[in-house]
């Protein structure tokens, strides 16, 4: 524990001195999102009403919250509240997961997740501080840890972080069928229905997010985007162009581009509905191994991938390797690797991006390669430990004795009574 907090306090004090400047990154300024925009939606949101008319506005009502929360350190500056806040929020995390692995089964077994988070986070440069992607996260996370002690806790959180930011409605789609999920989705569609009418209700525009990514493109970072990069050496025409709120390509077969990645969402969708359908068993990590495939899917197949979507992979990532009962340990070992790559992809080397040059590229290439390896082994491994081996089991013990089961019943029983 003391090796972890010592890493803890050592790695978020570096990212301090980066968002205060006093170390500089190479590359964009990244804390302008937050002495700039962030602050100017501030300032709107505290009228009482959204920012009507801002394409750039494209969250859920709830991101108010986040956006108005430096109001609770009146004594500091807007973005270094911003700033304290989110440093806040990071030590919750890691509290939470400190806490989890201490009750996981068998000595020591659930520290790799509280490393994972030590170590993810600080990899993603002072974007992640910059950024209200790692309050959410702190809300996904409790939402997975509570959920074997309170399914209704747990959905509400889930709707709430929902409210924040879309993502973490995935969170719910590895519950166990039953009571918990009769109780978990239940709470959640009430959070999030009393939730959107109270916003509805008191701040004008509070909808207006879901008409504001109506005519974007493709977004540089993303895997699709790959395509257009490669297509530029060979005489395409289009653009990259700051396009609401990121650096887009338009132009030419953009469109098509785009409609593939909707295309692919959907089919990661069906994938889920599939695999909900077909599982067989459940074990105490199942649901967080679910959300984390679930969110890997729709992060390699959005038209979108934002350097600070990475966090909430970091997040979801160290939940499961808390609870050890699953087998995600390589695809979030493949998560934190491409954390790394991306603060060279951005901010670091985000001109080659921008120019798609050789440098640019390949770091695309890299960071989209590991997220994709670990998309299809996260599903893969969900579906083999709750489809797969389950099903091999049982068929395994139907041969075994003759289809009575009677086998099976005699060991279960001697085995209690060995254990009186």
């Amino acid at each position: 524990m003391r090796l972890s907090l010592a890493a803890w306090a050592a790695t978020r004090t570096v990212l301090l001195l980066c968002v205060f400047k006093v170390i500089t990154v190479p590359g964009p300024d990244v804390t302008s999102d937050v002495s700039v925009i962030y602050h100017g939606w501030y300032e709107v949101l505290r009228t009482g009403s959204f920012p009507v008319g801002d394409v750039t506005w494209q969250y859920p009502p709830a991101a108010a919250l986040a956006i108005l929360s430096p109001a609770l350190l009146p004594f500091l500056a807007y973005p270094a509240a911003f700033y304290t806040l989110v440093c806040a929020a990071d030590a919750a995390v890691f509290a939470m997961l400190l806490y989890a692995s201490r009750r996981a089964p068998g000595r020591g077994r659930g520290r790799a997740g509280v490393w994972v988070w030590v170590a993810g986070v600080p990899l993603l440069g002072p974007t992640v501080y910059a950024r209200y992607d790692l309050m959410v996260t702190a809300v996904a996370v409790a939402a997975l840890l509570a959920l074997s002690r309170s399914p209704r806790a747990a959905g509400a959180l889930a709707a709430f972080g929902a409210l924040l930011k879309v993502w973490p409605a995935l969170l719910l789609a590895g519950t166990p069928r039953g009571r918990t999920t009769r109780v978990a989705w239940g709470a959640a569609v009430v959070t999030g229905l009393v939730l959107t009418a109270l916003f509805a209700a008191a701040m004008p525009g509070a909808l207006d997010f879901l008409t504001h990514q109506r005519d974007r493109g493709t977004e540089v970072e993303s895997v699709g985007a790959l395509v257009l990069h490669v297509a530029r050496h060979f005489g395409w025409e289009g653009q990259v162009l700051l396009n609401y709120g990121s650096v887009e390509f338009l132009g030419p077969h953009v469109e098509t581009v785009s409609t593939v990645a909707l295309v692919c969402s959907a089919a990661a969708f069906g994938w889920l509905l599939l695999w909900r359908l077909r599982a067989v068993e459940w074990t105490a990590s199942t649901a967080a191994d679910a959300a984390f495939a679930a969110v890997l899917l729709f992060t390699v197949t959005s038209r979108v991938i934002s350097p600070q979507y990475m966090v909430w992979l970091v997040g979801l990532a160290a939940v499961c390797a808390v609870l050890r009962t699953g087998r995600q340990g390589l695809p979030a070992l493949l998560v934190v690797v491409a954390t790394g790559v991306t603060l060279l992809e951005f901010p670091v080397y985000f001109g080659n991006v921008v120019a798609s040059d050789a440098l640019g590229v390949t770091l695309l290439v890299l960071r989209n390669g590991l997220l994709l390896t670990a998309a299809v082994l996260a599903c893969a491994r969900l579906w083999r430990t709750t489809v797969t081996e389950p099903r091999l089991r049982a068929a395994a013990g139907r041969d075994g004795d003759g289809g009575t089961g009677e086998a099976a019943g005699r060991e279960r029983a001697e085995d209690r009574l060995l254990s009186r």
